[in-house]
């Protein structure tokens, strides 16, 4: 947390040193948070992209008291909802670059990424703030400016949908 502060601190001073510590210790988990939402590889290195582009941009009202994982991963989310829905809206089931996601070692793995894909956005969004990135409810709400009511009631409406999918 501490090496956070100073990269975050460096950062709003000009320092690539550490702009470019941050992306190192941040971009795995943006990347897994917008693929988990997005299910596509290359939209989802394009979002944790364009998400660390506004993040860098808004660093100057980044408050250096909170961490910067969870700010980075509301940016994230946020992104990768709005790409999920612009995609439904334009109707387009397959993109023709897309990267197959990685064979998870086990069936039941598979079974879950393709129960977590058949999920609205919404609710995968929250599904994979809590149960992949572990966050909690709270930090959910936090995090995408909801109700903490609305967070909780995605999660139990999207792990019944996943349920019934897993059956």
């Amino acid at each position: 947390m501490s090496d956070e502060r100073a990269w975050v601190r460096g950062a709003q001073r000009g320092s690539v040193g550490d702009l470019e510590s941050l992306f190192r210790a941040f971009w795995p988990r943006a990347f897994r948070a917008a693929y988990l939402v997005v299910h596509d590889a290359a939209a989802a290195e394009d979002i944790a992209q364009e998400s660390f582009l506004a993040a860098i941009r808004s660093l100057d009202r980044f408050d250096r008291r909170r961490p910067f994982g969870p700010w980075l991963h509301r940016i994230v989310v946020n992104r990768a909802i709005d790409w999920t829905r612009a995609r439904r809206l334009r109707a387009e089931a397959e993109l023709a670059a897309e990267v197959p996601a990685p064979e998870p070692p086990d069936p039941d793995g598979r079974a879950l990424l393709e129960g977590l894909a058949a999920l609205p956005p919404e609710h995968r969004a929250v599904i994979v703030l809590r149960h992949l990135l572990e966050y909690t409810p709270g930090e959910i709400a936090e995090l995408l400016d909801l109700p903490r009511g609305t967070v909780n009631s995605r999660i139990r409406r999207g792990l019944d949908r996943l349920g019934e999918a897993l059956e």
